[in-house]
């Protein structure tokens, strides 16, 4: 069977049973597990569906994919994403992180860092910190969100506003073509906003698969972070943006 043929009936599976694997699509179609990967990557490039670790699943305009699924999405991409914001992170200096696999990424990255004080709203980062020594780690209060160990609504943005960060470190869910990112939870979104406001200079890291997703909540442009990490070129038009804004664009 052609790709032609088989694509299609890929995103009728993965809309049928919300997940494929790799393993099982090459079962079905009785063909090469590469082939099935160049199949699952040209869906993925095109919107289609976001890969995940072994398979696919749909891409979501208004409810988030799960988080372990986000995990496992382009963890290369996200680590070397980590490595590239985390050198321009020096020690002795007051840092936020927010909820996210990808500041989860740079929190790994951290663990041996000196004389930080890292303020977080997410479970995650304060648990992979506790094994810094030299950290010293502000938890604000708010909702706890189960599925992902996040922090989120008034109580944390009364946290946030406690506090002026030298840095903060934040991901988003996408990002539009204009240069909004966006997240799927209100909540998170007026959490993300007042860590903006609290902190001299923001990043942000986000890898490509961002790119192609959409999201109903905004958070802000791009024109007010002062660095984006993220692992593909931006668009022509999108990266003539960033340079009037005086947003620095670092491809890992």
């Amino acid at each position: 069977m052609s790709q032609t043929f088989r694509q299609p009936e890929i995103l009728e599976i993965v809309r049928r049973d919300g997940k494929v694997t790799v393993e099982g699509l090459a079962a079905h179609f009785g063909v090469t597990l590469q082939t099935i990967r160049r199949d699952l990557t040209e869906l993925a490039d095109a919107g289609r569906l976001e890969r995940v670790h072994g398979g696919a699943v749909l891409p979501s305009g208004t409810i988030n994919i799960g988080y372990e699924e986000r995990r496992s999405l382009n963890p290369e991409a996200k680590a070397a994403i980590a490595r590239a914001c985390a050198a321009r992170i020096p020690d002795d200096i007051s840092l936020f992180l927010n909820i996210g696999t990808s500041t989860e990424a740079v929190a790994q990255e951290l663990v041996r860092r000196r004389n930080l004080m890292v303020v977080t709203n997410n479970m995650n980062v304060a648990n992979i910190l506790v094994a810094n020594p030299d950290c010293e780690i502000f938890v604000t209060g708010g909702n706890l969100r189960r599925a992902d160990g996040g922090l989120v609504g008034n109580l944390a943005s009364e946290t946030i506003r406690q506090f002026k960060f030298d840095l903060a470190v934040i991901g988003c869910s996408a990002l539009d073509r204009d240069g909004d990112f966006l997240d799927f939870d209100i909540q998170e979104v007026g959490v993300s906003q007042a860590i903006i406001r609290q902190s001299r200079r923001t990043f942000l890291v986000a890898d490509h698969s961002k790119f192609t997703r959409s999201a109903p909540a905004r958070i802000a442009s791009l024109a007010q972070i002062d660095t984006f990490f993220t692992d593909r070129p931006l668009t022509a038009e999108l990266a003539a943006s960033c340079e009037e804004w005086g947003t620095q664009v670092v491809v890992a």
